[in-house]
């Protein structure tokens, strides 16, 4: 601990785990000078999906871990299983906790993937830029399943207060920002796409676009100043004034 905690919180979650949670005083010039700083002029646009987790601007394509379709059978036997014990029965309990902990390494694989690729990002980023998705409706689409798999409210999230806690800038563009429609070689809007088209030659300039690419490219021009764009959250460089830190959930680094 870098100083006394000012107060210490004993969890006990659904799986029978203790956590342990301590608010403590930090520096935030400190939190910022203890990251390397990139390129002041580096920027990063973000293309979220299911294909493929993320995409950045420059190509670089993340896969989809799908932690929950991994898990899916061990977690259909372990809920089977305690679907057969009596009511009220120690079996039932120690049924019950197996499926809790079948639940919870999923939902720990998903937040350490989270940390380890947001903290690259805003290590190697000075500015980052996503699209504003409207989860909670996708959430109640044929895609529900994979979309809360993905995690990407709470990748996003770890974006933005990794970006206030280093001073880096964080962007979030308008969902309705024709990011797929837009050709990011010349600027050509042309009309939607099916999800199964997954590349295509702009008929303006000839030039042969991946979706996810192009998406991507988009979100980084409309974060870098587009005037149909809706910025929210976008940070400053923290002050040297202390702040109060819960280090309970501590990011990957």
């Amino acid at each position: 601990m870098p100083c006394m905690p000012s107060s210490v919180t004993v969890i006990k979650d659904a799986a029978g785990r203790y956590f342990a949670s301590f608010v403590i005083d930090t520096d935030p010039a400190a939190d910022a000078a203890a990251m390397p700083d990139p390129d002041p002029d580096s920027c990063v646009g973000i293309d979220l999906g299911l294909t493929h987790f993320a995409v950045l601007d420059n190509g670089t394509k993340i896969d989809s871990p799908r932690f929950l379709r991994r898990a899916e059978k061990k977690l259909k036997k372990a809920q089977r299983e305690l679907s057969r014990k009596q009511k009220g029965s120690k079996n039932r309990e120690k049924a019950r906790l197996r499926v809790a902990r079948a639940h919870a390494q999923v939902a720990d694989a998903r937040k350490e993937f989270g940390h380890q690729l947001s903290t690259r990002i805003i290590r190697e980023n000075q500015t980052v830029v996503v699209e504003n998705l409207a989860v909670s409706g996708l959430a109640r689409t044929r895609l529900a399943k994979s979309v809360n798999d993905a995690g990407w409210s709470q990748f996003v999230d770890m974006l933005e207060y990794k970006a206030k806690r280093y001073g880096r800038v964080f962007v979030q563009i308008g969902r309705f920002t024709p990011t797929t429609r837009t050709r990011s070689a010349c600027g050509h809007v042309d009309g939607p796409k099916p999800l199964h088209v997954r590349e295509w030659t702009c008929p303006a300039c000839n030039t042969l676009h991946d979706r996810d690419v192009n998406a991507a490219k988009n979100v980084k021009a409309a974060g870098q100043g587009g005037s149909s764009l809706r910025s929210v959250g976008k940070t400053k460089p923290p002050a040297a004034s202390g702040a109060r830190h819960d280090v309970k959930n501590q990011e990957a680094t």
